[in-house]
């Protein structure tokens, strides 16, 4: 019998005191290297594959498989199986997977059955609500029109070169208010491109996910961030989203949070806008510091962010400096936009469970624990554009996050009827009530149950 919401704070403050633990999860390995001072995608990835029991191979449940020769042919592009080899990829191979068909080919590359527990809280049960919502949602996906995506497309292309043309003009003009003007234009276009770009990071290489890399950000490194660990592993300690802002900003509830943490709202304020250049800074210095990250991790594409500065010292005929000068305001605004529109999105709220919140069992299922873990935003869902751009439809994105944003809304009448059927505690808010729950968020000490 689960402890009552009474003693709830005094057991999980007594978790935290003891030893390093999940507070909601007390039977799981608490992650390796997540307290490490380089709290990055590549230090997650190498954490995980100390807890995972995958044997340098890829586990799925309880089960290792060697994709090595399956690699090159992967739909999705090579990248995914190579980020992830010698990980549990059971969350990822669930939610990236809605054709059942897929299952069937596991058995052509299996090697052994693993020899430990997945470090991990979340079940997949044939008979469980997320499983039973993919296989609806297979069926549904047959009767969506096919063009539904140009719309996604069109407006990402569109943003694109808004950016183009009003990083110019900033450059170009010296007329102070034009200046302005077209500089906060930039700073938001480049802001809600980076957004609308995350929409192609999770699907199979395509070339509007480079897009993304004109913030200065790696979508390399977001995939890990964010697809394989934001999004399987929501508001737990091992969401790189939560842990990479520590030990600046804390959004698990707990006792001890410092006084820059619990006003954190406006913490956030100083540290948003320089973290598309630190996330630049911070890989390049991995050149330097890790053996081997040259040739293995770094690309081409790490360079994409450069193009703007470039594009608008041509266009604009301005000096190399002043150019610069331009461009940074624009980064660093177009930062500090970028994650006020993340955070204030869906999981920061005091009714979003977090680790050191009582969940309903200690082995959710893993689609109920989605549903727990955010709120969805009723004056943003509906509006395609504010979808794309503002991280709307955000309970159907994390359930098949390899969809279009545009396909989205032509499920929720089954994903209603589930969560009904299974008792999901799905919420809406609204913007404005986001935004405050977010600082209700960064205040909260205390733990609660579900």
């Amino acid at each position: 019998m689960p402890p009552q919401e009474s003693d709830w704070t005094e057991i999980a403050q007594k978790r935290v005191d003891e030893k390093k633990t999940h507070v909601s999860f007390p039977q799981l390995k608490y992650p390796s290297l997540r307290d490490e001072l380089i709290r990055d995608p590549l230090n997650w990835l190498q954490g995980k594959a100390m807890d995972d029991g995958a044997e340098g191979l890829w586990r799925v449940h309880d089960k290792l498989y060697d994709f090595s020769d399956f690699m090159k042919k992967h739909p999705g592009g090579e990248e995914w199986l190579e980020l992830t080899k010698g990980t549990d990829i059971t969350e990822a191979f669930e939610a990236h997977h809605i054709n059942p068909a897929t299952e069937k080919l596991l058995n052509k590359y299996y090697i052994r059955d693993a020899s430990t527990p997945r470090n991990s809280p979340f079940t997949f049960k044939e008979d469980g609500f997320y499983k039973t919502l993919k296989k609806a949602t297979y069926e549904e996906l047959k009767k969506i029109p096919k063009n539904v995506s140009k719309t996604a497309n069109n407006i990402t292309d569109g943003l694109f070169i808004c950016l183009l043309i009003s990083s110019g003009f900033a450059c170009w003009t010296k007329n102070y208010y034009l200046a302005n003007f077209w500089y906060v234009l930039a700073s938001v276009s480049l802001a809600l491109l980076t957004v609308a770009c995350h929409n192609y990071i999770h699907r199979k290489t395509n070339w509007r996910m480079y897009l993304f890399n004109m913030s200065m950000w790696s979508y390399r490194d977001f995939r890990v961030s964010h697809v394989i660990s934001h999004h399987l592993y929501t508001n737990t300690l091992m969401d790189l989203e939560i842990s990479s802002l520590e030990p600046v900003l804390f959004f698990n509830p707990r006792k001890n949070k410092p006084l820059h943490a619990r006003f954190g709202f406006i913490t956030e304020l100083f540290l948003f806008p320089f973290i598309f250049l630190l996330s630049f800074t911070k890989r390049f210095l991995s050149i330097f510091f890790r053996a081997g990250f040259f040739t293995k991790h770094y690309r081409w594409h790490d360079a994409i962010g450069f193009l703007l500065p470039t594009w608008m010292c041509l266009v604009s005929g301005s000096s190399i400096t002043h150019a610069i000068y331009i461009w940074l305001y624009i980064n660093c605004t177009g930062s500090l936009i970028f994650y006020l529109i993340g955070v204030n999105a869906a999981h920061h709220h005091p009714d979003a469970i977090k680790d050191g919140d009582q969940p309903k069992s200690e082995t959710p299922d893993w689609g109920l624990h989605q549903v727990e873990a955010l709120l969805d935003r009723k004056d943003v869902n509906g509006n395609t554009f504010a979808v794309l751009t503002l991280f709307g439809d955000h309970t159907l994105h994390h359930m098949f996050p390899t969809l279009d944003h545009c396909v989205l809304k032509y499920l929720k009448p089954i994903f209603l009827e589930h969560c009904e059927r299974y008792q999901a505690n799905y919420r809406v808010s609204t913007q404005f009530q986001m935004v405050l729950g977010q600082i209700r968020e960064n205040l909260r000490t205390e733990f609660k149950t579900i």
